[in-house]
């Protein structure tokens, strides 16, 4: 994730925005203990301690991703950025509504299932959450595969839901819902683009 905060840095140079990362004290999710949630919950608490009531932005990729989703019950985190998020069946969603969460997911990923990702952001959407799923088709799960496109288009997205920027239209019409329910809920596909270059 080094690589992501870097960019984000760089996109966010000049603006008032503090980057953190989670340290896991245990390795794994470790069952109903969740640990990397409860570790990504404990670093929200210590964030608000030194800058009080910040609207936050968090990402995370594969248990990362689902650790995020999960922490976002916190009440400064306004939005998720999923990178090939560990979405399982039955994974909760109504602590989500009122908040946008855009999930992207690599279509050859074979660690973490783009259909979970696709799943949760259409449960989140029914339960009141600004969701969606982009699929890099040709994407894996180490974010490898069009590496440039995932950095750009993470660091593009996490600009523009902290308001410094404007999201990139695919987002910005997959969240408000621009795109049929259909579209919405399967996923859509991020073309090759100008963050590729």
């Amino acid at each position: 994730m080094l690589p992501f905060a870097r960019a984000i840095a760089r996109d966010t140079a000049g603006h008032a925005v503090v980057l953190g990362s989670v340290r896991y004290r245990h390795r794994g999710w470790n069952g109903e203990r969740d640990d990397a949630a409860q570790d990504a919950q404990r670093a929200l608490d210590e964030l608000s301690e030194l800058h009080g009531p910040v609207p936050v932005v968090l990402v995370g990729h594969s248990m990362g991703g689902r650790a995020a989703l999960r922490a976002a019950v916190h009440p400064h985190v306004r939005s998720v950025v999923g990178l090939a998020p560990w979405c399982p069946d039955g994974e909760p969603v109504a602590h989500l509504a009122g908040k946008r969460v855009v999930l992207l997911h690599g279509g050859r990923d074979r660690v973490t299932a783009p259909s979970g990702s696709q799943n949760l952001a259409a449960r989140a959407r029914e339960a009141g959450a600004e969701a969606c799923t982009l699929l890099l088709p040709d994407g894996d799960h180490a974010m490898l595969r069009r590496a440039a496109a995932w950095h750009a288009l993470t660091t593009q997205v996490v600009s523009g839901l902290l308001g410094l920027a404007p999201l990139p239209p695919l987002v910005a019409s997959a969240l408000t819902g621009a795109a049929s329910e259909e579209d919405t809920s399967l996923g859509r596909e991020v073309p090759r683009g100008p963050w590729e270059a």
